[in-house]
């Protein structure tokens, strides 16, 4: 699998390297665990998340929670287009329920069900997310179009852009994040 990399990095580091070839079509959305990296130029995203080199073995990987990986869940084209998708899934379960779409978002993520005060916080943003959406259609079509996946048309748009916002917040969480 050879993921949505920033820019030309196999080049930058070593300019005798062959061009990185990103996948495409389906080859692209699979699981990441035989993801083609190069010891040189390793993929910047699992460096965030504490991947080793790959030059020594590692029993166990440390558990860090950085600024970084905030910045990589909520920028990442690979993170931000699966939070797309993770929102139209949720709205496809529930067409006009705004707290069941939430809860199955929620629960995609982190394997549970989400407190009250958690639920009303993210209710409370996806309204929130709402109403600064309704105001700028540029913003929502930037928001809804990252990735090649294409977004599906049948969904409001304003309302596609404030799910994905929620997704890529409950993406964020300490409890999706790490398995504690």
């Amino acid at each position: 699998m050879s993921p949505y990399m920033p820019g030309d990095l196999w080049r930058e580091s070593n300019s005798m390297s062959p061009a990185y070839h990103q996948s495409v079509g389906a080859d692209l959305y699979r699981r990441s665990l035989y993801t083609v990296c190069k010891r040189t130029a390793p993929m910047p995203d699992m460096t965030a998340f504490d991947a080793p080199s790959r030059e020594f073995c590692t029993v166990k990987r440390s558990a860090t929670g950085t600024p970084q990986q905030a910045f990589v869940l909520l920028n990442d084209t690979q993170f931000v287009e699966a939070a797309r998708v993770l929102a139209e899934k949720s709205m496809k379960q529930s067409t006009t329920n705004n707290e069941a779409r939430i809860r199955f978002a929620f629960r995609r993520l982190t394997a549970r069900s989400p407190t009250p005060g958690e639920l009303k916080l993210l209710l409370d943003l996806l309204h929130e997310q709402m109403d600064l959406f309704k105001g700028d259609a540029e913003r929502v079509n930037k928001l809804i179009s990252v990735g090649d996946r294409k977004r599906d048309e049948s969904f409001d748009p304003v309302e596609l852009a404030a799910m994905t916002s929620v997704a890529q917040t409950i993406m964020n969480l300490d409890a999706t994040v790490w398995k504690r």
